[in-house]
């Protein structure tokens, strides 16, 4: 996919020529995404930023994601960056605990773009009172479904948890299963979950449980759970779940097998891969279940972070100012299709679930990181198991909560 910034950086080169030296400096920067699109924006903002830095020497490293999440405690700990690829939220948490982040808390305050464009996610890049780094993307989750079977079976948009309970009976009554999931991997349950936790009980108790100050078996949680049983029964999804992968999980839902997928929006060009158009393709926020509970949103983000190892902190700082620019963030999630943090970055309008997406997270009480970004590693990937198993059997759920008030003891001890 070919990445062409069109924004003239005329304003921002000049700006930078006035302070170029005699002697170049350096700037190292690692990146952790290979896929194409998200290569080729990162690529096209790395040359726009040394042509409006012609006196700064940049080494752009990339690599694997799954490989850079095993690796970046080693790099902070030893020969680091400048600037580093990682998440906002509780995921950065043991990073700043461990003080392997630099607090950069004097770059948002002299900033004035940081300062006034990015206050929906800044609670996400603050820990500590502090801000840690800055966000170049994010996107939102919610529920797609079939708007074809919808307007066939005389269904609309559930705003509410009873509503959605209603639409699911209509559509099994009409052989459709309601829900589509593949959770062969996990996380997929991890999204179903933490919807019906903040809608249940909220962004504040979505953060203490994944911060580990809640425990599992807490009534809150069960209340989650009981929520979760009464969605398996009247709104049942696909039984074959388990075998399968967030793409395989597709293939029902585009055969009109199943109406609904709980998911993010990097899924939609998935879902017109496997002959799906936009005009049988819709999207909504996940339904209110607690009446009158402020509605938080998955918007899991990606950013940048300075080490506190790094060598070359003026010119971080320099590229993470150019990063927040509105400019910037336009292009580059233009290009890979998710949404700018930056709120006067402009976004793709001819793009229905982009539009769709903007308005849902402009208006969120909070904006959570996702289960498994927010929970620590081995935390995640128990409560995980823990999810999966208690979709495929219910009855488990006291095994379940039992196991994960172990393994959260063990954890954040």
């Amino acid at each position: 996919m070919k990445f062409k910034l069109n924004f003239s950086i005329a304003s921002i080169a000049a700006a930078a020529l006035m302070s170029t030296s005699a002697m170049a400096s350096d700037l190292i920067i690692t990146f952790d995404d290979l896929n194409p699109d998200k290569k080729a924006a990162y690529d096209a903002a790395v040359e726009a930023f040394k042509k409006a830095n012609p006196d700064i020497n940049v080494t752009a490293n990339n690599g694997d994601r799954e490989a850079h999440k095993g690796s970046i405690r080693n790099a902070l700990q030893n020969d680091s960056p400048d600037v580093i690829t990682w998440y906002p939220g509780n995921r950065m948490g043991p990073f700043v605990d461990a003080g392997l982040f630099m607090d950069i808390s004097d770059l948002w305050a002299s900033d004035e773009n940081l300062a006034s464009n990015f206050n929906a996610i800044k609670p996400t890049m603050t820990r500590d009172g502090k801000q840690w780094g800055v966000p170049y993307s994010y996107y939102q989750w919610g529920v797609y479904y079939r708007k074809d079977i919808y307007d066939k079976l005389s269904l609309s948009e559930p705003k509410t948890w009873d509503e959605l309970l209603s639409n699911c009976d209509v559509m099994k009554e009409a052989g459709v299963t309601p829900f589509t999931i593949g959770t062969k991997f996990l996380w997929t349950a991890a999204g179903v979950f933490d919807y019906l936790n903040l809608r249940t009980n909220g962004y504040d108790v979505h953060n203490d449980l994944t911060a580990g100050k809640i425990k599992y078996t807490d009534d809150r949680i069960r209340a989650t759970f009981a929520n979760w049983e009464v969605m398996l029964d009247r709104c049942s999804f696909v039984s074959t779940h388990a075998t399968m992968s967030w793409q395989d999980a597709i293939a029902p839902f585009a055969n009109g097998d199943a109406a609904m997928y709980v998911m993010g929006n990097f899924s939609v060009g998935q879902y017109k891969d496997a002959g799906l158009t936009d005009e049988q393709i819709d999207f909504f926020q996940f339904p209110e279940i607690t009446a009158g509970l402020p509605r938080a949103e998955e918007a899991p983000a990606d950013a940048f972070f300075i080490p506190a190892k790094a060598k070359n902190v003026e010119n971080a700082k320099k590229f993470l100012s150019f990063i927040a620019t509105a400019e910037v963030q336009s292009e580059w999630n233009k290009a890979i299709g998710q949404l700018p943090p930056n709120a006067e970055a402009e976004i793709n309008t001819d793009d229905k679930f982009i539009v769709e997406g903007m308005e849902t997270l402009s208006t969120a009480a909070g904006l959570a990181q996702f289960y498994d970004r927010d929970a620590p590693a081995a935390m995640a990937k128990e409560g995980m198991q823990g999810f999966q198993r208690f979709m495929l059997d219910p009855s488990t759920l006291d095994e379940v909560l039992e196991n994960l008030d172990k393994v959260q003891a063990e954890v954040y001890k």
